[in-house]
């Protein structure tokens, strides 16, 4: 009898040594697919290499790493007589659950100069700490809708502050207008001798029904000297080059870019919110890398 219910033992010690060998190689597994699905999300597309990302990763309701991101900050209506008054707090501008989280608000808001406005955002920019010409430039986002809403991921050239704009040229990558809830526009904007600026755009429009603002999409420019693809998700859906700029124009695409994530309220395009607009309204921006083409 004791030997019988030794062997039991040894037996019950054997199961439990396989259940756990067998628990350790499941969670082994677990791992390396979780490793293969971060790769795959990271990998660079074909011809490219990484130099530049945020993946926004940081602790939830901390404000955007300050090494890669400053702001604009004010309300003059932006070239475009806008309605926000841009801030730097963390309710119009922080990190959570993974996402740079752009909030436009609905709230009474004074200025230092005492001005008081009715909405607040964010608009993001890495003027002065990254710029690159040439490359592919993409975001995953999630846009706001609704009336008076007006997303954007964009670049200006870096010599904006020196000659201003168009002269510095401009790269609308993701821009939105909330009424139009599955349409991208792509654009170029660069000066002109016989209009205001020179432009060349393009949009392209999700399926019937589907909305820019339910899932992330990747919205992405592939820029090289003469020419711009513009992507959303895999689609290529433009491809500008210089040869086609319009008379009177000047393609300045030739120099280096800095990057600019903001969410406007109102303004000359989308016009302004109405009684069927919801605040606050927030765009989530799963990552922004920026790549360079291999030699």
């Amino acid at each position: 009898m004791r030997l019988r219910i030794q062997g039991m033992r040894n037996l019950e010690l054997a199961l439990e040594g396989l259940k756990a060998r067998h628990y350790i190689c499941l969670l082994a597994a677990v791992g390396l697919l979780w490793q293969g699905g971060e790769a795959q999300k990271r990998k660079a597309p074909e011809g490219y290499t990484l130099v530049w990302s945020d993946e926004f990763n940081g602790k939830n309701g901390s404000l955007p790493d300050a090494s890669k991101w400053t702001y604009d900050i004010g309300g003059s209506g932006w070239g475009n007589h806008e309605l926000e008054y841009y801030t730097n707090r963390p309710e119009n501008a922080r990190i959570e659950d993974g996402n740079l989280v752009i909030t436009a608000r609905q709230e009474t808001y004074a200025g230092p100069d005492g001005a008081k406005f009715d909405y607040t955002s964010a608009r993001l920019k890495t003027q002065g700490l990254f710029s690159q010409a040439y490359g592919r430039f993409e975001a995953r986002i999630k846009l706001p809708a609704g009336q008076g809403m007006w997303p954007a991921f964009w670049m200006l050239g870096e010599n904006f502050g020196s000659v201003g704009w168009p002269k510095c040229g401009e790269i609308d990558i993701m821009e939105n207008v909330g009424k139009e809830l599955g349409i991208n526009h792509g654009s170029l904007h660069g000066p002109s001798s016989t209009n205001a600026t020179s432009d060349l755009t393009a949009t392209i429009t999700l399926p019937a029904g589907q909305k820019l603002s339910d899932d992330f999409h990747v919205y992405a420019v592939e820029w090289e000297p003469g020419a711009a693809r513009f992507y959303l998700d895999s689609n290529l859906y433009a491809t500008f080059a210089a040869p086609q700029w319009p008379a009177g124009g000047t393609w300045v695409f030739d120099h280096r870019f800095f990057l600019i994530l903001n969410v406007a309220v109102g303004g000359d395009w989308p016009g302004s919110p109405d009684a069927t607009t919801v605040f606050p309204q927030t765009m989530l921006v799963d990552y922004v890398r920026v790549y360079k083409r291999n030699n």
